[in-house]
Protein backbone atom coordinates (compact mmCIF):
# COMPACT_ATOMS: atom_id res chain seq x y z
CA UNK A 1 0.00 0.00 0.00
CA UNK A 2 1.87 2.96 -1.24
CA UNK A 3 1.22 6.64 -1.05
CA UNK A 4 -1.76 7.73 -3.18
CA UNK A 5 -2.95 10.81 -5.00
CA UNK A 6 -5.85 10.81 -7.44
CA UNK A 7 -9.31 12.27 -7.88
CA UNK A 8 -10.58 15.48 -9.48
CA UNK A 9 -10.18 18.54 -7.24
CA UNK A 10 -11.23 21.77 -8.90
CA UNK A 11 -10.88 25.48 -8.27
CA UNK A 12 -8.53 28.40 -8.85
CA UNK A 13 -5.86 29.51 -6.41
CA UNK A 14 -5.03 33.19 -5.98
CA UNK A 15 -3.23 35.44 -3.54
CA UNK A 16 -1.08 34.62 -0.56
CA UNK A 17 -1.20 31.47 1.53
CA UNK A 18 0.52 30.64 4.74
CA UNK A 19 1.32 27.18 3.37
CA UNK A 20 1.27 25.65 -0.10
CA UNK A 21 1.28 21.85 -0.17
CA UNK A 22 2.58 20.49 -3.47
CA UNK A 23 0.88 17.13 -3.97
CA UNK A 24 -2.54 15.96 -2.85
CA UNK A 25 -1.84 12.39 -1.83
CA UNK A 26 -1.87 10.93 1.65
CA UNK A 27 1.08 12.95 2.96
CA UNK A 28 -0.18 16.20 1.46
CA UNK A 29 -3.73 15.79 2.70
CA UNK A 30 -2.58 14.74 6.17
CA UNK A 31 -0.48 17.90 6.35
CA UNK A 32 -3.37 19.99 5.07
CA UNK A 33 -5.71 18.53 7.68
CA UNK A 34 -3.40 19.59 10.50
CA UNK A 35 -2.92 23.04 9.00
CA UNK A 36 -6.61 23.57 8.33
CA UNK A 37 -7.49 22.66 11.88
CA UNK A 38 -4.78 25.09 13.02
CA UNK A 39 -6.59 27.83 11.06
CA UNK A 40 -3.78 28.32 8.57
CA UNK A 41 -4.71 29.51 5.07
CA UNK A 42 -3.56 26.47 3.11
CA UNK A 43 -3.53 25.50 -0.55
CA UNK A 44 -3.07 21.96 -1.87
CA UNK A 45 -2.05 21.67 -5.53
CA UNK A 46 -2.58 18.14 -6.85
CA UNK A 47 -1.30 17.04 -10.25
CA UNK A 48 -3.33 13.83 -10.07
CA UNK A 49 -0.64 11.29 -10.98
CA UNK A 50 -0.91 8.62 -8.28
CA UNK A 51 1.80 6.06 -7.74
CA UNK A 52 -0.72 3.36 -6.93
CA UNK A 53 -3.36 4.22 -9.54
CA UNK A 54 -3.36 0.63 -10.89
CA UNK A 55 -4.28 -0.81 -7.46
CA UNK A 56 -7.95 -1.55 -6.87
CA UNK A 57 -7.58 -1.47 -3.09
CA UNK A 58 -5.12 -0.38 -0.43
CA UNK A 59 -4.20 -2.60 2.49
CA UNK A 60 -2.51 -2.24 5.85
CA UNK A 61 -4.03 1.08 6.93
CA UNK A 62 -5.90 0.51 10.17
CA UNK A 63 -9.70 0.96 9.72
CA UNK A 64 -9.25 1.54 5.95
CA UNK A 65 -7.91 -1.88 4.96
CA UNK A 66 -9.27 -2.80 1.51
CA UNK A 67 -10.57 0.69 0.73
CA UNK A 68 -10.15 1.82 -2.91
CA UNK A 69 -7.46 4.53 -3.08
CA UNK A 70 -9.73 6.92 -4.99
CA UNK A 71 -12.37 6.73 -2.25
CA UNK A 72 -9.72 7.24 0.42
CA UNK A 73 -8.48 10.43 -1.19
CA UNK A 74 -11.94 11.73 -1.96
CA UNK A 75 -12.77 11.39 1.73
CA UNK A 76 -9.48 13.10 2.59
CA UNK A 77 -10.26 16.06 0.36
CA UNK A 78 -13.74 16.34 1.83
CA UNK A 79 -12.26 16.45 5.31
CA UNK A 80 -9.61 19.09 4.61
CA UNK A 81 -12.00 21.30 2.66
CA UNK A 82 -14.27 21.23 5.68
CA UNK A 83 -11.56 23.19 7.51
CA UNK A 84 -11.23 25.79 4.77
CA UNK A 85 -8.27 24.26 2.92
CA UNK A 86 -8.32 24.93 -0.83
CA UNK A 87 -7.58 21.95 -3.10
CA UNK A 88 -6.97 22.58 -6.80
CA UNK A 89 -5.96 20.40 -9.72
CA UNK A 90 -2.76 21.57 -11.31
CA UNK A 91 0.98 21.17 -11.59
CA UNK A 92 3.42 23.31 -9.69
CA UNK A 93 6.07 24.10 -12.27
CA UNK A 94 8.32 26.26 -10.11
CA UNK A 95 8.95 27.43 -6.56
CA UNK A 96 11.29 30.38 -6.05
CA UNK A 97 12.49 31.68 -2.72
CA UNK A 98 12.12 35.48 -2.49
CA UNK A 99 14.27 37.95 -0.61
CA UNK A 100 12.24 37.63 2.58
CA UNK A 101 12.66 33.86 2.86
CA UNK A 102 9.15 33.16 1.58
CA UNK A 103 8.15 31.61 -1.75
CA UNK A 104 6.58 32.42 -5.10
CA UNK A 105 4.81 29.36 -6.48
CA UNK A 106 3.97 29.02 -10.18
CA UNK A 107 1.09 26.73 -11.09
CA UNK A 108 0.37 25.38 -14.56
CA UNK A 109 0.76 27.82 -17.42
CA UNK A 110 1.78 30.73 -15.25
CA UNK A 111 -0.72 31.36 -12.45
CA UNK A 112 1.18 32.35 -9.34
CA UNK A 113 0.57 32.39 -5.61
CA UNK A 114 2.71 33.38 -2.65
CA UNK A 115 3.50 31.07 0.25
CA UNK A 116 5.19 31.63 3.57
CA UNK A 117 6.09 27.95 3.77
CA UNK A 118 6.01 24.96 1.40
CA UNK A 119 5.52 21.22 1.91
CA UNK A 120 6.56 19.01 -1.01
CA UNK A 121 4.69 15.70 -1.27
CA UNK A 122 5.13 14.97 -4.97
CA UNK A 123 5.86 11.26 -4.53
CA UNK A 124 7.57 9.09 -7.12
CA UNK A 125 6.87 7.16 -10.29
CA UNK A 126 7.53 3.44 -10.83
CA UNK A 127 9.45 2.54 -13.98
CA UNK A 128 8.53 -1.02 -14.89
CA UNK A 129 10.64 -3.62 -16.71
CA UNK A 130 9.93 -3.44 -20.48
CA UNK A 131 8.48 -6.93 -20.71
CA UNK A 132 5.24 -7.25 -22.74
CA UNK A 133 2.31 -7.61 -20.37
CA UNK A 134 3.96 -6.24 -17.23
CA UNK A 135 2.69 -2.66 -17.45
CA UNK A 136 -0.77 -3.78 -18.57
CA UNK A 137 -1.25 -6.05 -15.56
CA UNK A 138 0.59 -4.03 -12.92
CA UNK A 139 -1.49 -3.72 -9.77
CA UNK A 140 -3.66 -6.71 -10.70
CA UNK A 141 -1.63 -9.92 -10.90
CA UNK A 142 1.70 -8.22 -11.53
CA UNK A 143 2.66 -6.82 -8.14
CA UNK A 144 5.61 -5.26 -6.35
CA UNK A 145 4.92 -5.29 -2.60
CA UNK A 146 4.02 -8.42 -0.63
CA UNK A 147 2.93 -6.31 2.35
CA UNK A 148 0.49 -4.52 0.05
CA UNK A 149 -0.87 -7.52 -1.83
CA UNK A 150 0.53 -10.75 -0.38
CA UNK A 151 -2.54 -11.72 1.65
CA UNK A 152 -4.85 -11.32 -1.36
CA UNK A 153 -2.77 -13.72 -3.52
CA UNK A 154 -1.59 -16.08 -0.80
CA UNK A 155 -0.83 -19.69 -1.75
CA UNK A 156 -0.96 -19.04 -5.51
CA UNK A 157 1.92 -19.87 -7.85
CA UNK A 158 4.31 -16.91 -7.64
CA UNK A 159 6.92 -15.76 -10.09
CA UNK A 160 9.54 -13.11 -9.38
CA UNK A 161 11.04 -11.20 -12.30
CA UNK A 162 14.63 -10.31 -11.46
CA UNK A 163 15.71 -6.77 -12.28
CA UNK A 164 19.08 -7.04 -10.52
CA UNK A 165 20.72 -9.34 -7.94
CA UNK A 166 18.70 -7.63 -5.17
CA UNK A 167 15.63 -9.38 -6.57
CA UNK A 168 16.76 -12.42 -4.61
CA UNK A 169 15.61 -10.57 -1.50
CA UNK A 170 12.16 -10.09 -3.05
CA UNK A 171 11.93 -13.77 -3.95
CA UNK A 172 12.78 -14.76 -0.39
CA UNK A 173 10.28 -12.30 1.09
CA UNK A 174 7.29 -13.36 -0.98
CA UNK A 175 7.88 -16.92 0.19
CA UNK A 176 6.02 -15.97 3.38
CA UNK A 177 2.81 -15.87 1.34
CA UNK A 178 3.34 -18.88 -0.94
CA UNK A 179 5.53 -21.96 -0.93
CA UNK A 180 5.41 -22.13 -4.74
CA UNK A 181 7.90 -19.44 -5.83
CA UNK A 182 10.01 -19.31 -8.98
CA UNK A 183 12.70 -16.68 -9.52
CA UNK A 184 13.12 -15.82 -13.22
CA UNK A 185 16.63 -14.42 -13.54
CA UNK A 186 15.71 -12.53 -16.75
CA UNK A 187 18.64 -10.11 -17.30
CA UNK A 188 20.59 -11.34 -14.25
CA UNK A 189 23.17 -14.02 -14.89
CA UNK A 190 23.65 -17.01 -12.62
CA UNK A 191 27.19 -15.80 -11.92
CA UNK A 192 25.77 -12.67 -10.30
CA UNK A 193 24.18 -14.72 -7.53
CA UNK A 194 26.35 -15.03 -4.45
CA UNK A 195 26.90 -18.32 -2.65
CA UNK A 196 24.76 -16.95 0.18
CA UNK A 197 21.97 -16.15 -2.31
CA UNK A 198 22.05 -19.71 -3.60
CA UNK A 199 21.96 -21.22 -0.10
CA UNK A 200 19.06 -19.06 0.98
CA UNK A 201 17.05 -19.68 -2.18
CA UNK A 202 17.56 -23.42 -1.75
CA UNK A 203 16.60 -23.29 1.92
CA UNK A 204 13.43 -21.36 1.04
CA UNK A 205 12.52 -23.80 -1.73
CA UNK A 206 12.62 -21.10 -4.41
CA UNK A 207 13.14 -22.47 -7.92
CA UNK A 208 15.61 -20.50 -10.04
CA UNK A 209 15.12 -20.26 -13.82
CA UNK A 210 17.88 -18.65 -15.93
CA UNK A 211 17.12 -16.95 -19.23
CA UNK A 212 15.41 -13.77 -20.38
CA UNK A 213 11.63 -13.44 -20.07
CA UNK A 214 9.97 -12.63 -23.41
CA UNK A 215 6.35 -12.08 -22.38
CA UNK A 216 3.57 -12.84 -19.94
CA UNK A 217 0.87 -15.35 -20.82
CA UNK A 218 -2.70 -14.22 -20.23
CA UNK A 219 -5.92 -16.20 -20.60
CA UNK A 220 -9.38 -14.68 -20.07
CA UNK A 221 -7.80 -11.51 -18.65
CA UNK A 222 -5.86 -13.52 -16.07
CA UNK A 223 -2.12 -14.15 -15.77
CA UNK A 224 -1.44 -17.81 -16.44
CA UNK A 225 2.26 -17.99 -17.11
CA UNK A 226 5.64 -16.66 -18.20
CA UNK A 227 7.35 -17.40 -21.52
CA UNK A 228 11.12 -17.14 -21.99
CA UNK A 229 12.88 -16.10 -25.19
CA UNK A 230 13.86 -19.72 -25.79
CA UNK A 231 10.15 -20.59 -26.02
CA UNK A 232 9.85 -22.44 -22.71
CA UNK A 233 6.82 -21.52 -20.60
CA UNK A 234 6.08 -21.74 -16.89
CA UNK A 235 2.67 -21.70 -15.27
CA UNK A 236 2.35 -18.80 -12.82
CA UNK A 237 -0.65 -16.96 -11.37
CA UNK A 238 1.15 -13.96 -9.89
CA UNK A 239 4.34 -12.17 -10.90
CA UNK A 240 6.26 -9.90 -8.53
CA UNK A 241 8.49 -7.24 -10.06
CA UNK A 242 10.77 -4.56 -8.66
CA UNK A 243 10.08 -1.27 -10.48
CA UNK A 244 12.81 1.35 -10.68
CA UNK A 245 11.60 4.24 -8.50
CA UNK A 246 11.91 7.71 -10.02
CA UNK A 247 11.55 10.32 -7.22
CA UNK A 248 9.73 13.50 -8.24
CA UNK A 249 12.23 15.84 -6.63
CA UNK A 250 12.63 18.40 -9.41
CA UNK A 251 11.18 21.26 -7.34
CA UNK A 252 13.45 20.43 -4.42
CA UNK A 253 16.47 20.36 -6.70
CA UNK A 254 15.62 23.77 -8.16
CA UNK A 255 15.29 25.15 -4.65
CA UNK A 256 18.78 23.87 -3.90
CA UNK A 257 17.78 21.19 -1.40
CA UNK A 258 20.54 18.78 -0.47
CA UNK A 259 19.87 15.26 -1.78
CA UNK A 260 21.23 11.89 -0.69
CA UNK A 261 21.92 9.03 -3.06
CA UNK A 262 20.31 5.67 -2.26
CA UNK A 263 19.96 2.39 -4.19
CA UNK A 264 16.42 3.57 -4.96
CA UNK A 265 17.13 7.09 -6.21
CA UNK A 266 18.01 10.52 -4.82
CA UNK A 267 15.93 11.83 -1.92
CA UNK A 268 16.16 15.03 0.15
CA UNK A 269 18.22 15.16 3.31
CA UNK A 270 15.67 15.76 6.10
CA UNK A 271 15.66 16.34 9.82
CA UNK A 272 13.35 14.37 12.09
CA UNK A 273 10.38 16.62 11.24
CA UNK A 274 10.79 16.44 7.45
CA UNK A 275 12.52 19.82 7.10
CA UNK A 276 14.84 19.94 4.08
CA UNK A 277 18.12 21.83 3.92
CA UNK A 278 16.14 24.79 2.51
CA UNK A 279 14.63 26.84 5.37
CA UNK A 280 10.85 26.88 5.09
CA UNK A 281 10.57 23.78 2.89
CA UNK A 282 9.46 20.38 4.20
CA UNK A 283 9.06 17.07 2.37
CA UNK A 284 6.96 14.00 3.20
CA UNK A 285 5.68 10.78 1.68
CA UNK A 286 7.43 9.11 -1.25
CA UNK A 287 9.13 12.42 -2.11
CA UNK A 288 11.04 11.84 1.14
CA UNK A 289 11.81 8.14 0.73
CA UNK A 290 11.16 5.06 -1.39
CA UNK A 291 9.57 2.87 1.28
CA UNK A 292 6.95 5.28 2.66
CA UNK A 293 3.67 3.37 2.78
CA UNK A 294 0.35 5.20 3.15
CA UNK A 295 0.46 5.03 6.94
CA UNK A 296 4.03 6.38 6.97
CA UNK A 297 3.11 9.11 4.50
CA UNK A 298 0.22 10.24 6.70
CA UNK A 299 2.51 10.34 9.73
CA UNK A 300 5.17 12.29 7.85
CA UNK A 301 2.68 14.84 6.59
CA UNK A 302 1.21 15.29 10.04
CA UNK A 303 4.63 15.74 11.66
CA UNK A 304 5.80 18.26 9.06
CA UNK A 305 2.63 20.32 9.35
CA UNK A 306 2.66 20.41 13.15
CA UNK A 307 6.30 21.52 13.17
CA UNK A 308 5.71 24.11 10.46
CA UNK A 309 2.71 25.53 12.31
CA UNK A 310 4.77 25.99 15.46
CA UNK A 311 7.53 27.70 13.50
CA UNK A 312 5.07 30.18 11.99
CA UNK A 313 3.53 30.86 15.40
CA UNK A 314 6.82 31.78 17.03
CA UNK A 315 8.04 33.70 13.97
CA UNK A 316 4.93 35.88 14.19
CA UNK A 317 5.33 36.37 17.93
CA UNK A 318 8.96 37.37 17.54
CA UNK A 319 8.03 39.78 14.73
CA UNK A 320 5.37 41.36 16.93
CA UNK A 321 7.89 41.81 19.74
CA UNK A 322 10.34 43.41 17.31
CA UNK A 323 7.68 45.80 16.03
CA UNK A 324 6.80 46.75 19.60
CA UNK A 325 10.39 47.56 20.36
CA UNK A 326 10.59 49.63 17.21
Amino acid sequence: MTETSTGTPTGTATGTYEVVVVGGGTAGLAAALVLGRARRRTLVVDEGEPRNAPAAHMQGYLTRDGMPPAEFLAEGRREVEGYGVEVVRGRVVDVVRDGSGEFDVTIGSGAGVHARRVIVTTGLADELPPVPGVAERFGRDVLHCPYCHGWEVRDLAFGVLAANPMSVHQALMVGQWSKDVTLFLHTVTEDELSDEDRRRLAAAGVAVVPGEVAELLVTDDRLTGVRLVDGSAYDRSVLFVAPRPVPRTGLLERLGAELRETPFGSYPVLDATGLTSVPGVWAAGNAAGFAEQVVNAASGGYRAAATLNGELLFADLDAAIARGRG
